[in-house]
């Protein structure tokens, strides 16, 4: 137990220098893509001008306790914006009308704690700035705040999203979202349809530098037979935290670096310590393997990279103006203005008046 606390400790402080230099930052007008209409890098500047800074101090707390929630947070983000658009329709709760995308099954493993912290962060921000902020931006900010403050690249975030009306079906959900047992032509063959290159895939795949992951994820490719393609001994070291193939047990995505935000997660890639198909395949497959190789090589280019998908995939089929929006709690949408029967007689009587 000591042992495992020095080791986190050490962590945190690692994460804080990186975080002390900022030498990552990422600004506007350095080759990021075109932010969509509706959208603005400056959206509340005026309106809600400490915005920002109520999220990222709220997670650096959240973080210090539990820096696991921060691949929760990375997560629950992709999920959203993979469906229907980064409309916060994974934060609604079922209703009548059916169930939620949470209780689709690729989103049954999302953090229940992830939920909770975006709803957290609401309630922050609405109480300083008042019901003007949406639940979809608060959770790509979450996003990106998950990624510096465990050593990723800063970088800014195009806001003004409107929150959803509604959630997608969990056909929708099934379909819009790689399973982990996916190849990569799968990979490029579905994010290609959403505008993502073969070098915005294998950046975005980098995620999987932090977090944990269920051994039913990946124990296909343990039982019966090993996977050639992964390392022997590290295949011998997930035997032993999955001793069967529907071990409910958990292990580290990175097991060079589980909770910084690095480039390590190629590195595993380039020695067959890949958890997932759809990682090691990354590697495996021709149309990726020098790109892998590239990220592996030099931080700074996939933290590039990284930033520019990241930017591209928050603004997916986003809601603005008009569409959607600002819910007043993240896990219902808001409840249509109901009729007031009085004030509609009264209007009646007074233009009745007016004409005799």
């Amino acid at each position: 137990m000591a042992s495992t606390s020095v080791s986190s400790s050490f962590e945190l402080f690692f994460i804080s220098s990186l975080l002390f230099f900022s030498h990552f930052f990422v600004s506007e007008g350095q080759g990021l893509p075109p932010i969509v209409k509706g959208l603005s890098w400056t959206f509340f500047d005026s309106s809600c001008p400490k915005l920002e800074s109520i999220v990222r101090k709220r997670l650096e707390k959240v973080f210090k306790d539990d820096v696991g929630q921060a691949a929760g947070l990375l997560r629950l983000h992709f999920h959203d914006c993979f469906v229907q658009g980064c409309d916060g329709s994974v934060l609604l709760d079922g209703s009548a009308g059916g169930p939620s995308e949470k209780s689709a099954i690729p989103n049954l493993t999302l953090r229940k704690e992830a939920f909770k912290i975006i709803e957290d962060l609401r309630e922050r921000v609405h109480k300083e700035c008042g019901k003007i902020v949406s639940c979809s931006d608060i959770a790509a900010l979450a996003a990106r705040d998950a990624v510096v403050l465990t050593g990723g690249p800063n970088y800014v975030v195009p806001l003004g999203r409107k929150d959803g009306l509604n959630f997608a079906t969990e056909n929708a959900t099934i379909n819009n979202l790689v399973a982990p047992t996916a190849n990569t032509t799968t990979l490029l063959n579905r994010l290609s349809t959403k505008g993502f290159d073969a070098t915005d895939v294998v950046a975005l795949s980098g995620a999987h530098t932090i977090g944990i992951s269920h051994c039913t994820s990946f124990t296909e490719r343990l039982y019966p037979n090993q996977d050639s393609t992964m390392d022997k001994t590290f295949a011998n070291n997930l035997k032993g935290s999955c001793p069967k193939a529907d071990s409910n047990n958990t292990v580290n995505m990175d097991v060079r670096s589980p909770n910084i935000f690095d480039n390590k997660y190629y590195v595993d890639l380039m020695d067959r310590q890949g958890l997932f198909t759809s990682d090691q395949d990354l590697y495996t497959d021709q149309r990726t393997r020098n790109i892998v190789t590239s990220f592996a090589r030099d931080q700074k280019v996939f933290f590039d990279k990284f930033v520019i998908a990241m930017i591209k995939m928050g603004q997916l089929n986003v809601l603005t103006g008009g569409q959607g929006e600002i819910r007043a709690k993240c896990s219902v949408r808001n409840k249509d203005k109901k009729v007031d029967i009085a004030t509609v007689v009264e209007d009646l009587e007074e233009t009745f008046s007016a004409l005799f």
